[in-house]
């Protein structure tokens, strides 16, 4: 063989591949948002009338889970964690989702009830993003909604013992297939002592809606009142985007 003459290695065509690729730069990817903005005066009285209002909207839109938030929390020491849940209710008390109270979430709400919730409604250049405390539901709340869960649901809530570590895939499924055993679909599975819901109870609200020339609208309820509910007293402040 030649000195000069090489040998095609796999590396070069993946080299190669890649070459005809488009650069991936995050810094280029740029969104134009809409021309229409958010006015105090088509706010709705409360925080939650409004949320209602954006959030039928974002169903008429077509959002894939428009009721996906992300829940974040922190700990004793103020280091924060965040996830994904799904948000059940909502009313003028507060916004309401269910979880292992034995979660990393529920062991960081037991001791820092302080959270903040997120709706990144990215496709209607929408996001809401709710601060307050979370307390627990009542249990009759909890069974009531545990009881509307799919059968799978149920048994899944007994078999994941959440956030704590796994040795394989296989453990948990052998627990759900023991679950699914003891209870078929004609048993009632009952409710977990160790799951259940959290109302987050809002102090602020804030309503953020995309604007050309990243001019965005940011209007944030306050809640001045004592104590929550419909007799809160709400203020307004738009913020600097």
């Amino acid at each position: 063989m030649l000195q000069d003459e090489r040998v095609p290695h796999a590396d070069d065509a993946a080299r190669e591949a890649r070459a005809h690729q488009p650069h991936l730069d995050p810094a280029a990817m740029r969104a134009h948002y809409r021309a229409e903005g958010l006015l105090e005066e088509d706010l709705a009285p409360t925080p939650y009338g409004q949320f209602l209002r954006w959030f039928e909207e974002a169903v008429a839109a077509g959002l894939y889970e428009p009721n996906a938030m992300v829940v974040s929390t922190a700990d004793e020491r103020g280091r924060p964690s965040s996830r994904t849940v799904l948000l059940k209710r909502f009313d003028e008390s507060g916004f309401v989702f269910f979880t292992n109270h034995l979660s990393r979430k529920g062991r960081e709400i037991e001791v820092n009830p302080y959270v903040s919730l997120l709706f990144p409604w990215h496709a209607i250049a929408r996001q809401v993003i709710v601060s307050g405390r979370a307390e627990r539901v009542g249990r009759d709340e909890t069974a009531a909604y545990f009881r509307t869960r799919p059968h799978g649901s149920q048994l899944g809530a007994w078999a994941s013992d959440q956030s704590a570590p796994l040795e394989s895939r296989a453990e948990l499924d052998r627990a759900y297939r023991e679950l699914a055993a003891r209870y078929p679909e004609t048993e009632r599975v009952p409710v977990p002592p160790h799951w259940g819901g959290y109302r987050v109870v809002a102090r602020t609200v804030e309503f953020w809606q995309g604007r050309e020339n990243r001019l965005h609208d940011r209007l944030r309820y306050v809640r001045a009142g004592a104590g929550p509910g419909e007799g809160a007293v709400w203020t307004v402040e738009r913020l600097a985007p």
